[in-house]
């Protein structure tokens, strides 16, 4: 009991957010009430893996609570445990865009992990007129240019209040001239309804602009080629070892039957990547 309780307070569990969920199973109160399969919901557990992509060998496995804060937490556990037991530290991490916000991105560039991972970013705009991707970064002098060569500064003079910068969420906001922009002739494809343009930097936009850098080299294409053994084991999970449906409850429950299904999935692959020695026959 004591056991369980723990684990209800773990990051991959209770703590992974603060939103209550909608429903609470009362049999297994850490299981997730999710729609993910865009069908009826249903209580459920994810299934984390860290796969080595030249083999197809499932390294480590994580259980977490099906959201995405969890799933994404998971990848820190295991990156750390792997450093820890095996001594094994990756060149890059390939995932999808549920694991290419700030923080992550950071964390893995902070790590010397080069993120092979698509940003997620909802800093485009819609309307036509100039998003963010459209203004060039000029970190030796803190300014964003925009197209038309004029710049947004954060501060254009110094104040002696440490408490001017970045907000609690860690963005900076960098504006341009009222003056300027409201006498520049590309006002209506930047700022058609705002009297000045503005932009937002968040807290690990150095580390996202190293995502993007990647994502532009022939590297990258082909990590997005070897992403499919990963989404290959998950398929196989499910369908040939019939894994669609837990037998026992709770984090420890649900962390035993992922583990036990991850070292069947090995054992057939070590099968195939070693095969049995060949034994002559007599005449």
């Amino acid at each position: 009991m004591r056991e369980y309780l723990d684990t209800l307070d773990e990051a991959a569990f209770g703590a992974a957010s603060e939103v209550q969920p909608k429903f609470t199973s009362h049999s297994d109160p850490a299981s997730q009430w999710t729609a993910a399969r865009k069908g009826p919901a249903f209580f459920s557990y994810s299934d984390n893996y860290l796969i080595d992509t030249d083999h197809g060998v499932i390294v480590d496995v994580e259980a977490t609570r099906s959201i995405r804060q969890a799933e994404v937490g998971s990848t820190k556990t295991m990156l750390d445990r792997v450093k820890t037991r095996f001594d094994l530290h990756p060149e890059r991490l390939i995932a999808d865009t549920a694991y290419g916000t700030g923080p992550m991105l950071g964390w893995l560039v902070d790590r010397k992990i080069a993120p092979h991972i698509p940003v997620f970013d909802k800093s485009g705009r819609s309307d036509g007129t100039w998003s963010r991707a459209d203004f060039e970064w000029d970190a030796e002098n803190d300014q964003y240019v925009c197209p038309e060569g004029q710049t947004l500064k954060q501060f254009r003079r110094n104040y002696s209040d440490p408490n001017r910068g970045p907000t609690s969420g860690g963005r900076a906001k960098y504006r341009a001239l009222k003056l300027t922009c409201q006498a520049c002739p590309s006002k209506q494809k930047c700022c058609p309804n705002a009297d000045a343009r503005s932009i937002t930097r968040e807290e690990h936009e150095d580390a996202r602009q190293v995502a993007r850098d990647i994502a532009k080299t022939k590297q990258y294409d082909i990590s997005m080629k070897l992403r499919k053994k990963v989404e290959m084991l998950f398929a196989h999970l499910k369908r040939i070892l019939g894994l669609g449906r837990l037998r026992l409850r709770g984090p420890c429950g649900a962390n035993d039957e992922f583990l036990l299904a991850a070292t069947a999935q090995n054992l057939r692959k070590l099968a195939k990547i070693l095969p049995a020695p060949q034994q002559t026959r007599k005449a």
